[in-house]
């Protein structure tokens, strides 16, 4: 597999304040890459380097090879092929009133010298029910899927998606993780900032989780659940669980139900079993990416917005 973006070194300071402190990764081709942390980790600062839009105080950021201008020494200067190469959908991105869909989607290809053909476009990001309809009517869904329109318009190698789903009902959330797995079948590389760990989970190939400036864990979802959790978590209703078998294997109570982090479940229910404990309304949970980030920085990943 091809590196596509490779970060180097990067550091970022504004006065007294280190935003992004001396940290390196790479961004496989094709695959989806999170960038996940709090408010004031330094993820939006460093995905702001990355596509060109703030120069960092040092190091580098090379797209397959080729680097850019890119710290405040140098200057930034983004070279245009690279920079015909990304496609942003930004979290906030303002639309033009009184302008259909489709209206829109012809604005912007007009920026561009090269474009993906319309019908694709239309046809990967879901847009022909509403493509005659004013930007202004649209449902926050339907505003997602054009903007992820917008941003692949100039049929990036790279596209840039900053905490897309934020604001959505669950089921538009799934529709729109569908199109960015439809997206990512095309060959492209996706850089993704999220506070969903769901969606990480669901969408990523690769994780970096920041905080303070640094990168405290970097690698697949797999890889980072494997080296911090051996344990599986069973959740049995507290009354059904005699106190003494809770005080005596050392078991947490949590919200009513009994918290219990075995690493044989199959062992630990034939002992449950032979207790006579009643196995009614069991949950049984491996440990998750949220799981994870409250283990790594102490808080989940929504407390730190």
């Amino acid at each position: 597999m091809s590196v596509a973006i490779c970060v180097e070194a990067l550091t970022k300071k504004y006065k007294d304040v280190i935003a992004v402190n001396d940290i390196s990764f790479n961004v496989e081709q094709g695959h989806c890459f999170g960038l996940l942390g709090p408010n004031g980790a330094g993820k939006t600062t460093t995905i702001e380097i990355m596509e060109g839009i703030i120069a960092a105080t040092s190091g580098s950021v090379t797209y397959k090879g080729e680097g850019y201008k890119s710290n405040e020494s140098q200057g930034k200067e983004v070279d245009n092929s690279i920079s015909q190469q990304i496609g942003i959908q930004f979290q906030h991105t303002a639309l033009q009133d009184f302008l259909t869909v489709k209206e829109t989607l012809n604005l912007f290809a007009s920026f561009y010298q090269h474009t993906l053909a319309q019908d694709k476009i239309i046809e990967l990001c879901d847009l022909s029910e509403f493509l005659n309809r004013d930007n202004r009517l649209l449902s926050g869904g339907q505003r997602q899927r054009l903007l992820l329109a917008l941003a692949l318009i100039n049929d990036p190698e790279i596209l840039f998606l900053d905490e897309p789903t934020t604001g959505l009902d669950p089921h538009a959330r799934r529709n729109f993780w569908q199109l960015v797995k439809n997206i990512k079948a095309q060959d492209k590389t996706i850089i993704l900032t999220t506070h969903y760990m769901d969606e990480a989970e669901q969408l990523c190939d690769d994780i970096v989780i920041m905080d303070q400036g640094k990168i405290i864990e970097y690698g697949t979802p797999h890889q980072l659940l494997s080296k911090h959790f051996s344990d599986i978590y069973i959740y049995l209703p507290e009354q059904q669980v005699p106190l003494e078998l809770i005080r005596k294997n050392q078991w947490t109570i949590q919200s009513g139900r009994v918290e219990i982090m075995t690493i044989n479940v199959e062992k630990t229910l034939v002992m449950l079993m032979e207790m006579n404990v009643s196995l009614a309304g069991i949950h049984v949970k491996s440990a998750n990416l949220d799981d994870l980030f409250l283990h790594l920085t102490g808080h989940s990943l929504r407390d730190g917005k």
